[in-house]
């Protein structure tokens, strides 16, 4: 299924890069691998990373199909064999639903702590009653944030947390914008104008700002495209996503997190 260029997100370099072609998605994956022994995944670990210098492993999984073992790379995951000797880059989905099983395995992976994110590094906005928390990742000059921004206007009772986190190898002058809108008296509207018609505050941007501390904090998280979004439940989407997506992305938040606290009590 392609994804519509409206919500395909600003990149840094990912390990997809390492990879020169794909393999073809082997069968069906449960959403939940049984873990590899110890040693096994030592093993795959040990002979990816000799095989793809400079590519961080987070973690290996065995998959219940072929023998092959899930390698969660720093932004993305492949599959492989006990020896390494094949690699298979892509997407595996669920024939009966459609379901990206890979997008959902990454995105559980990927997830946040809500909580724990340093809020103070980032401006805040609320939309109505402010009830639906939203953080957001983005970049000055990412064409794709300017897209997300028109589609929040459509999105009420929000209150929305934005890091500011440019992309230098990609937009090498929004670093520069990114510390003049903070060092503004109001971060929020002076934001918003920036995206509206291109006009930054008036002044310096040498006042004390989170830049350096933000893209920090997007590499802890594996942030590595601009916008990325980070929803209540923790759940970690990079893209513009259309209005009606971000509702749903809302609603499925809701319905985590209630289904946490009732496992708490």
């Amino acid at each position: 299924m392609k994804r519509s260029m409206k919500s395909i997100p600003c990149r840094r370099a990912t390990a997809a890069l390492l990879f020169a072609c794909a393999l073809l998605a082997p069968p069906l994956m449960a959403e939940s691998p049984p873990p590899a022994t110890a040693s096994d995944a030592a093993v795959v670990k040990k002979l990816i990373e000799q095989k793809l210098p400079g590519a961080t492993v987070r973690g290996v999984t065995k998959t219940p199909y072929f023998g092959l073992f899930e390698v969660q790379l720093d932004d993305q995951i492949i599959y492989t064999d006990a020896k390494a000797m094949y690699m298979v880059v892509g997407s595996i989905y669920e024939a009966s639903t459609k379901k990206n099983l890979t997008q959902a395995r990454q995105r559980e992976l990927n997830k946040v702590a809500f909580d724990s994110l340093p809020l103070n590094l980032s401006f805040t906005r609320v939309k109505g009653n402010g009830e639906r928390k939203l953080a957001i990742f983005s970049d000055a000059d990412c064409p794709y944030c300017a897209r997300l921004e028109q589609e929040l206007k459509s999105v009420d009772n929000v209150t929305i947390y934005t890091f500011l986190f440019p992309i230098d190898q990609l937009h090498p002058d929004s670093a520069r914008k990114s510390r003049m809108i903070w060092c503004s008296a109001d971060k929020a509207k002076a934001w918003d104008e920036f995206f509206a018609s291109g006009a930054l505050p008036e002044n310096a941007g040498d006042c004390d700002n989170p830049v350096v501390a933000t893209n920090a904090l997007g590499t802890k998280l594996h942030v590595s495209a601009t916008p990325t979004l980070v929803f209540a439940d923790g759940s970690l989407i990079p893209g513009a996503l259309p209005a009606q997506q971000l509702e749903s992305e809302f609603a499925q938040a809701a319905t985590a997190l209630a289904k946490e606290r009732t496992a708490k009590k």
